[in-house]
């Protein structure tokens, strides 16, 4: 089936991106995976390459254009070649809808040329060791001075990825208690600048994949945020977030969807090179059958996919379609990266070989931005039940 999201435009991007990563990513994403993160200067590549100004305006340095569809050709070619590019997909995806969103004229003059230049880098704190998916129940607090010229930020958060490299976090704070008949209230949004006085970087999280991709522990201690990095308004930080988890989720799905059809790329050039009993194992029946089914699959993910990216990109993305396709592209990336895998025979369980990587990376795919059953929670109530 002949795809029509794509122009080109963004087949020419994604010449350019493929390049890119045969020739400064390739070489050297084994160093990257061995050390669990990416090296600063590497964000500066990317800066240089214009992949963080894509949707930022003219005015503040980037190219201006309102479409996800640049990033959905990154992850695409990112997951065709087994790589990752760390922690830079959250500062894209997490960190710029709310600087565009909330941000004001001052504030975006002060963060959008340094987020495009790669000088700051960005990433959301949201979750923290005792909450998980209910943010409501944050602990971290943000206390406005005496004077009224500062919030006094304290608390820690978990999960944090992109937190070792980060310039500048989003950190979700409890400015006010919540109400009694509304738990939500009270949570503000800040730009905090990592590097003031009582703001710490904890563990580097050691994950079961995403290797190279930093996640982190954040500290607060008396951290003084001054009041013209407040987010939005206060107390409506909850409403902030639930607005930007389509997005969100519809990067985790696209993502998703881009593993899986590497998946089968990865089963495919193995099978056809690997030989058993005198034989190659592509020419067994069952292989067949196998990658058949997978591509199959990968097919309506690949469908699915482009329709939430057209959705969103049109500004209609509902937050019950973005939880179909990441719930739909995700179990279908389990599937078909586990069958793929298996294809491998014992060398799939090893991490020179992508398809175990890409294994590894993908069981997060149906924890974060929401899990599986928040995912069938939030349909199953658009469905009225």
């Amino acid at each position: 089936m002949r795809r029509t999201v794509f122009n080109e435009d963004h087949e020419a991007f994604r010449e350019t991106i493929r390049a890119f990563i045969e020739a400064e990513v390739v070489p050297v994403h084994d160093e990257w995976f061995a050390a669990g993160q990416v090296p600063r200067e590497f964000y500066y590549k990317l800066a240089e390459l214009g992949v963080f100004g894509i949707r930022v305006p003219e005015e503040y340095g980037g190219a201006g254009i309102d479409s996800h569809k640049f990033e959905a050709v990154m992850y695409e070619e990112t997951a065709r070649a087994g790589v990752t590019f760390g922690g830079s997909g959250v500062h894209v995806l997490l960190g710029l809808p709310y600087i565009q969103m909330l941000a004001t004229d001052e504030q975006k003059k002060r963060y959008l040329p340094k987020f495009v230049s790669g000088e700051e880098m960005w990433a959301l704190a949201m979750t923290e060791p005792g909450t998980g998916s209910d943010v409501a129940g944050m602990k971290t607090t943000a206390k406005l001075s005496a004077d009224g010229t500062h919030y006094v930020l304290n608390g820690a958060k978990t999960f944090i990825t992109g937190g070792v490299h980060a310039d500048r976090v989003i950190v979700c704070a409890r400015t006010a208690a919540p109400r009694e008949d509304d738990r939500r209230f009270g949570i503000s949004l800040f730009a905090v600048d990592t590097t003031s006085e009582g703001y710490s970087v904890g563990r580097k999280l050691d994950k079961l994949g995403l290797k190279v991709s930093d996640t982190a522990e954040l500290a607060f201690v008396d951290v003084k945020v001054p009041v013209e990095d407040l987010l939005g308004e206060e107390n409506k930080g909850f409403a902030y977030l639930g607005h930007n988890l389509a997005s969100e989720r519809w990067g985790i799905a696209f993502g998703a969807y881009a593993q899986a059809k590497a998946a089968v790329r990865f089963a495919q050039q193995y099978v056809q090179e690997r030989t058993v009993f005198g034989k190659t194992v592509a020419s067994f029946q069952n292989t067949k059958f196998e990658l058949a089914a997978c591509q199959a699959e990968v097919d309506a993910a690949e469908a699915v996919a482009d329709r939430a990216l057209e959705a969103l990109d049109a500004g209609e993305l509902t937050a019950a379609e973005a939880a179909s396709a990441k719930l739909f592209n995700t179990e279908v990336a389990h599937h078909v990266i586990d069958r793929c895998l298996q294809l491998h025979g014992g060398y799939g369980f090893m991490n020179e070989y992508p398809i175990a990587r890409l294994y590894a990376d993908n069981r997060v795919n149906r924890i974060y931005g929401g899990t599986s059953e928040v995912m069938k929670s939030i349909i199953a109530k658009s469905m009225g039940l």
